[in-house]
């Protein structure tokens, strides 16, 4: 693998400094300005690293890393809004995990699945990893998001202290068998299939020093990427405001910078005839959001005596139901191409318009 560019270092840092700046200088339009062309550029340093990472170690876990490691920091972003709103940030976990999981289940892999399809017309991946991902995605979907809605202890859509116990439990406990699954007890469900494009086969992984560096190059990273985007927040939410969105889109749009470094790394993948890297990193990415930020936020919401409301609305249950079976279509034959991309596509952009326009 090539030496890493002088850039994969420097913009990083540099997007770091930026968000310490931003505690001593108003963050105007000049900040803003410079602000995101930083973010973009750590994004794109991030899934560099990721890459020379994934490199080192190999599959899946390279794509594990990136994927808790990006869920951990969207997970104190979180945790910071619901305790800096307190209880008018009662939704915001729900409105930021269900976003995930359709940028992911439609945006993600629409793209993934197009842009692999226009290049090399047809894609293979296992189908027994991609079947048992989404199997576990849609079980933790509907114990966290779905099942609030219609459970009668506790009034609106949440669930009662023990229900949410019960939930968190399972979602950690889920997620965790998953991991197992994925790194050691089936490892092979997730390894590209025969035939697939291995760059691995063609370049020398990197040495141990190298991989450690862009470990830690890739935290650096990532904590820029969401170190900027809290920045940026306000200026959004106002913006949001003024536009007289829903205020669901917030959510939306953490989720959407919280994951570009995931989308990016997902779309190279498939770009290069590696789908079956691009649905590690998706399915894994929605697993780990829910699997790690369930049990988080419900230990904060008990313990705070905090309102959380998990229960989706009738639209978005519509919508979760229709892309659960349309990505059950999708990963039932092993094999993909460009219509399959472009139907999650029009998915996606059906709740980005159903969220402006409820």
């Amino acid at each position: 693998m090539p030496r890493s560019p002088l850039s994969a270092t420097v913009v990083p840092l540099l997007a770091l400094a930026l968000v310490g700046a931003a505690v001593v200088v108003p963050v105007g339009v000049a900040f803003i300005v410079v602000a995101v062309p930083a973010l973009i550029g750590a994004v794109i340093a991030a899934v560099h690293h990721a890459e020379v990472v994934a490199h080192r170690v190999g599959e899946p876990f390279g794509t594990l890393i990136l994927a808790v490691a990006v869920t951990v920091i969207e997970l104190s972003l979180i945790l910071s809004m619901m305790l800096a709103g307190g209880p008018d940030n009662s939704t915001l976990p729900r409105d930021t995990i269900f976003s995930a999981i359709m940028i992911i289940c439609n945006g993600v892999v629409g793209l993934c699945l197009l842009a692999g399809g226009v290049k090399h017309h047809e894609q293979t991946f296992r189908l027994e990893g991609a079947t048992s991902a989404l199997a576990a995605l849609i079980a933790l979907t509907t114990l966290s998001l779905v099942l609030p809605t219609f459970t009668t202890s506790a009034a609106g859509p949440q669930y009662t202290d023990l229900q949410l116990a019960f939930a968190a439990i399972a979602s950690l406990a889920l997620w965790g068998v998953f991991v197992f699954v994925q790194t050691v007890r089936h490892r092979d469900y997730f390894l590209p299939p025969a035939g697939a494009a291995d760059e691995s086969l063609h370049a020398p992984p990197p040495t141990n020093a190298a991989a450690w560096t862009s470990f830690g190059m890739m935290l650096v990273a990532l904590v820029a990427v969401i170190g900027l985007a809290k920045v940026l927040s306000p200026a959004m939410e106002r913006g949001i405001e003024a536009a007289g969105a829903p205020q669901a889109v917030i959510g939306i749009v953490i989720a959407l910078l919280v994951l570009l470094p995931e989308t990016w790394a997902a779309v190279r993948a498939a770009r290069a005839d590696r789908l079956q890297t691009s649905l590690n990193l998706a399915l894994g990415s929605a697993l780990a959001s829910i699997g790690l930020t369930i049990p988080a936020v419900a230990v904060a919401a008990v313990l705070l005596g905090m309102p959380l409301q998990l229960g989706l609305a009738a639209k978005d249950l519509v919508l979760l139901v229709l892309t659960f079976a349309v990505a059950a279509i999708t990963l039932g034959t092993g094999r993909t191409n460009v219509l399959q991309g472009a139907v999650h596509l029009v998915i996606f952009a059906a709740f980005l318009v159903l969220a402006l326009v409820p």
